[in-house]
Parts: structure tokens; sequence; C-alpha cells
């Protein structure tokens, strides 16, 4: 942690622990049986989707995907794929995001999947922030919390790669 910088619990790691229960019980319901990708997209979602794969209850495999798109505390609007997933043509997938707000990567992320043939295509994210959406008809499936419009670091999300250890979320810096 910067000395400058004011941390502000918003959501308990007991609070994001109820809530990841609950949703292994959505997610499990909905793909018992099935083998699914479970693709985590890199650095962010890296916790949530550790902690979500142990508390699923199907057969999986684990892909990872890496995109740019934050600078600073603000998105750029575009997206730099760094690393990509491997062949998921006919499989069952499921995508971990930390967040969405301006629906720019998960469109992207949608786009770029669906080009790959998968017989299914979800997305569990963290969070949600619809009041900075700028993408009106991209939403993820499964939701952990719905968040006011203000930048958010912990479990996995990092203001210039800083507080990703945190097991809360927070603000920094009085919310802004």
């Amino acid at each position: 942690m910067q000395a400058c910088d004011k941390i502000n619990e918003m959501i308990s790691a007991s609070a994001i622990n109820a809530r990841l229960d609950e949703l292994a019980i959505e997610i499990d319901a909905e793909f018992a049986g099935q083998n699914v990708i479970i693709i985590c997209v890199l650095r962010g979602a890296m916790m949530f989707m550790s902690d979500m794969v142990r508390r699923l209850n199907f057969s999986m495999e684990i892909d990872f995907l890496q995109l740019k798109s934050y600078y600073s505390t603000s998105s750029s609007g575009e997206i730099e794929l760094i690393k990509d997933v491997g062949d998921i043509a006919g499989k069952h997938v499921l995508v971990f995001e930390d967040i969405v707000d301006t629906g720019h990567t998960l469109q992207f992320i949608l786009q770029h999947l669906a080009a790959k043939n998968p017989a299914r295509l979800k997305t569990c994210a963290l969070l949600n922030n619809p009041a900075r959406r700028q993408i009106a008809d991209v939403a993820p499936d499964y939701i952990g919390f719905v968040i006011p419009n203000k930048f958010v670091v912990g479990y996995g999300l990092d203001y210039n790669e800083k507080y990703r250890n945190l097991s809360y979320i927070a603000t920094i810096n009085g919310g802004k």
C-alpha cells in the first residue's frame, strides 16, 4: 500500500465467501454432468476463479485468457489480446471475469470466444458496474455483486498492480 492511499472496505471477505457459495449452487445446477472449460481472464479474476472452482462439482479443465484494457483507473476502450485460450470448439465454456463495467472487454471476450465455436458460452463476473455500461446488450450470465460507480481494488483487482492481495473489495482514496 502506498502511504497516500486510503483504503475503504466495500465488500467484506465473509460477504464474498457467502456469495461465492450461492453462485456455485447456481452454476452447478446449469453445468451438472458436463465437462466444462473454465476460462480465467487474467489477472484480475484469478482469485475469484480459483475460489470458485474449488466450490464447483463438475468435471472441468482450466485455461487462461489475458487481455489489457485498463490504464491507471480508467478503461482505455481498446482491448489487447496478450494470451489466448486453446481449442474450445464444441465444448461447454464458462468464463470468469473480475468486473464488467463499460462492457467493451466482455463484448470482446464473447466475440473472440464465440468465433472458436464452443457448444455453450457463459460468463461469470465477480462485480458488475452497470452505471458505466457503454455496450447496452452485454452483461454477465452470473454476477457476484452489483456495485456503484466507484473504482475498486482487492480480491484480485488492482490499481497499477497493487492491492490484488486484499481479501475484500475496497475503494481507494475515498472511492474516486
